[in-house]
């Protein structure tokens, strides 16, 4: 269905996220020269294995301070990269920092054991013994080898996210073991006022992201805006939107297409947070969410009694229209990923065409509400129902739907078999990179 188009907002002519990444990559390259500058300042062991074990450990400080920064979930950054590219650079950065930090233990021990001609496993017991602050660094390398083991992609699919979680927690106290270490042993970090300055200023800043972003902020907004849930409201057999309130709502820098980590506190509930996007663009007084019941945390939300208290940290997510580079929108959805794609139809000014994938119509919920925006924004809107095979949203029948496609921007939101797909099919296509914006939910410690 067509009607008239609404007035189109300007293309972003400075994209965000390249912005940010150009932020961080400068950030990074200017502190790994840092590091080398105060490293050459401090002057080299003659033993070349040590020289270079203490510079793998002096940049796996740096990676694992940067590492810090990437989750510290400072807005930000995740409002212009978003949390689950932030969440993937940590992952790597994390196996930069274990084999820096393996190349430094192992160039260390041989390096001292090749000066006292003692074999490696006993020069690093001695080290351990009689050198201050290498068993606590023996501690962290222990720690980082365990969570970087149960971090690997084979490990990560067999554990429950809560306990992932925990056992991940334990880099913080790998962290503080490791600048323990750095502050008593170190001797670039000793050489001189400058460096001591700077690795204090480095880990200070990276400690101080962590605990601003996960700790202070949403503590401070939670206290301010009090939120409880007002409405329970089942959309179909197995999704249910849940409405909230507070104070001050509208100083809540939510926008639509973002999400939050709700924990509802409930006896039973209260530790337990999940990631759901909002369903209808944040108005001021109220949020939603709208879930389908995957697991025990989503299928429980139906249960929830109206005044239940909540705790919302958030919001995350760079899939918001601050992306937009075109005057025009695809906006892509599959089953559940309706709910953000709802929300950004609500919020998006231009002409738009929603192309909404399900099984069955039984299965497209909150259609009528995107039916009745589609109608008020002038946007088209496409349901397009039946088997996954043959593909619904193959290149050619992309190109029938949207003939303009290569044109404008594309919100993708869906299972990840469909989205896979949907992406395949826009390369297919020719829609340059920049105009797709997807989000995937990752957390990370």
């Amino acid at each position: 269905m067509t009607t008239l188009q609404t007035r189109p907002e300007p293309a972003t002519v400075i994209r965000p996220r390249a912005v940010a990444r150009t932020g961080l990559s400068t950030l990074l390259v200017a502190n790994a020269a840092a590091v080398a500058w105060f490293f050459v300042q401090a002057g080299f062991a003659s033993n070349t294995l040590i020289v270079l074990g203490r510079l793998a450990g002096l940049y796996g400080a740096l990676l694992m301070a940067f590492q810090l920064l990437l989750v510290a979930r400072l807005p930000w950054l995740d409002r212009r990269i978003g949390m689950d590219r932030l969440t993937s650079w940590h992952r790597r950065t994390g196996f930069g920092v274990l084999w820096a930090l393996l190349t430094h233990a192992v160039f260390i021990t041989f390096g001292y054991a090749q000066a006292s001609s003692m074999d490696p496993v006993s020069q690093l017991v001695d080290l351990a013994e009689t050198a201050e602050g290498v068993l606590r660094a023996v501690v962290a390398l222990a720690l980082i080898v365990v969570v970087g083991a149960v971090s690997a992609r084979w490990a990560r699919r067999r554990l429950a996210y809560e306990t992932w979680h925990f056992i991940h927690l334990y880099t913080y106290v790998a962290v503080v073991l490791a600048f323990t270490h750095q502050v008593s042993t170190g001797t670039t970090f000793t050489s001189s006022p400058a460096a001591k300055t700077y690795w204090y200023t480095v880990w200070g800043v990276a400690l101080g992201a962590v605990g601003v972003g996960r700790l202070v902020l949403p503590l401070w907004r939670n206290l301010r805006h009090q939120l409880r849930v007002t409405a329970v409201v089942p959309e179909s057999d197995d999704v249910v939107s849940v409405y909230v309130s507070g104070r001050d709502l509208d100083r809540l820098p939510a926008r639509a297409g973002q999400f939050f980590l709700w924990r509802f506190l409930t006896r039973d509930r209260w530790w337990q947070a999940n990631p759901f996007s909002l369903s209808a663009a944040p108005d001021g007084r109220t949020l939603r969410l709208t879930a389908k019941a995957a697991g025990a945390g989503s299928a429980a939300l139906r249960h929830i009694k109206p005044g239940t208290r909540v705790f919302a940290e958030g919001p995350y997510g760079a899939f918001t229209t601050l992306h937009r580079t075109r005057p025009g929108s695809v906006l892509i959805a599959g089953g559940v990923g309706v709910t953000p794609i709802r929300a950004l139809l609500e919020d998006m000014a231009g002409h738009a065409v929603v192309i909404y994938r399900v099984a069955t119509d039984r299965d497209a919920v909150l259609y009528d509400e995107l039916r009745d925006l589609a109608l008020a924004k002038g946007a088209e809107l496409h349901l397009v129902t039946g088997p996954i095979v043959p593909d619904r949203l193959a290149p050619s029948e992309l190109a029938r739907l949207v003939p303009d496609i290569g044109d404008r921007d594309v919100f993708l939101c869906g299972p990840p078999g469909m989205m896979a797909a949907v992406l395949r099919s826009l390369a297919d296509l020719g829609v340059p990179k920049r105009q797709i914006h997807f989000e995937r939910f990752s957390l990370a410690g």
